[in-house]
Order: structure tokens, then sequence, then C-alpha cells
């Protein structure tokens, strides 16, 4: 359960290598989360990301996960979840890659950022659910209000995710289980490694300091930087005449 400060101390991270979930951890931890769950696939990277939480005081475990293999999703979760309560989930699996017209490249991205994150969401929500108490997080994008052609293929995927996610929130509704959707602009992040930064850029540290009080406000939606709502909400509404010309 969350402390008197609302923190919570649990959290499970699905995407345990992800920079800005990482970041949100070290956040969480040092505000006294104690016990964290690492979920990805096995590698180098995710054995530093566990060892440097330890490193400020917390409980890690690691937990083999795969995206795209969602038949194993409720056992892999169930499991977590038999070992005690998790305050937050928070879902931060996705691939950038490219906008080449390769419908099996395209279907990789597709697979792993929305089929694979979506179903991990409901096997975390399901499982909170049953506890009766706790926060999903959702990492979305701004790239998901409207696809440019830069990241048309991954925009689309997140926008296929932040609508499930909403949609989520209201059956979650009452349950005592709570959806906040994350929807930060360009962060740099070795994902985005060698890209030009788009205009209001931030940092993985940032977003998790918009996280947190996400958490504390019980919010529903959160855009990292703030501005980006107002910005979206103009970009949302230009003919796709002009839309066209924005540079990628």
């Amino acid at each position: 359960m969350n402390n008197a400060f609302r923190d919570p101390q649990s959290l499970l991270i699905v995407g345990g290598t992800s920079d800005i979930a990482l970041a949100t951890a070290r956040l969480l931890v040092r505000r006294r989360a104690r016990r964290v769950v690492l979920a990805a696939r096995p590698s180098e990277a995710l054995t530093r990301a566990a060892d440097g939480l330890r490193g400020l005081g917390a409980a890690v475990e690691t937990v083999a996960f795969e995206a795209t293999a969602v038949g194993d999703h409720e056992k892999t979760f169930g499991e977590v979840f038999a070992e005690g309560d998790i305050d937050v989930v928070l879902v931060a699996c996705g691939v950038l890659g490219t906008n080449a017209l390769d419908p099996v490249k395209a279907a990789e991205i597709a697979s792993v950022t929305y089929v694979g994150a979506m179903s991990a969401t409901l096997a975390c929500a399901n499982a909170l659910r049953e506890q009766g108490h706790g926060t999903l997080v959702v990492l979305s994008s701004v790239a998901a209000e409207r696809p440019r052609r830069a990241n048309f293929v991954y925009a689309s995927a997140k926008a296929g995710l932040d609508s499930f996610a909403q949609g989520l929130s209201d059956v979650l509704h009452g349950s005592g289980v709570q959806v906040l959707v994350v929807r930060p602009g360009f962060v740099h992040t070795k994902m985005t490694k060698g890209l030009p930064p788009a205009p209001f850029a931030s940092t993985p540290d940032a977003v998790a300091v918009a996280i947190h009080a996400g958490l504390r406000s019980q919010a529903g939606t959160i855009w990292v930087p703030g501005v980006l709502r107002l910005v979206m909400a103009v970009l949302r509404r230009l003919p796709r005449a002009i839309f066209r010309r924005l540079p990628g």
C-alpha cells in the first residue's frame, strides 16, 4: 500500500530497461519504495538496472518478459503479484523503429508497442483489480495525438495504446485501480539517440518528476512538459494541407 505521503512502496516496471521507467524507479525508491520488479528480456542492461536500484536500497527482482509472447503474460505477472501486492505498474515497452514502408517492420513495431503493451497492461490490470488497489501508469506519447510523417508507424501504435488505456480507465472506475496515461514529447533517451530533438524536449528525470506528481494527484492524463497540451490542441486542428508541410 502507498505510505502516508501517497508514495508507492512497491513498483513493477514492464519494460524494465526503459530510461524513463528507470528514472521513475530511482525517484520512487528515494521516496521510500522498497520493492521493485523489473520485467524485461534478460540482458546486461537489465542486470545493471537492477544493481543500480539495489544500490539505492531497494529489494529488486528481475523477471523474464517478452512483449510479443502474449500467451505468457498472465502467468508471468500473476507470479509477480503472488509474491506480494504491487502499488504501481509502469508499462513502458515499445520500439521506435523506422518509417520504411515495410509491412514486416511495421508489424514488429506494432506488435511490441501496441499489442504487447496492451496484453501486459490487461494482465496487470486484472491482478490489480483482484488485490483491490493500485495504479497503472501507461507510457504513451504526444505522437499519439496526431501521427506525423517522421514516426507515423510508431505514433499509430501509441495512438492505439493511448485509446486503449483511456477506455480501460473507464472500465476500472470504482474498482480501486487508477490509470495514469503519460504523454511525453521528445525525450533524450537511448531510443532517441542520434535523432534531432524536437521543440520542448525533456529528459527521463523530468518525466519521472511529472509521473510522481501525477501519482500523488491521482491524475488521469499528464503531458510532459505541460505546454504540449496546448501545442497539440493547435496541431490537432490544423488543416491537413498545412500539417503535411510541417517538418517531418
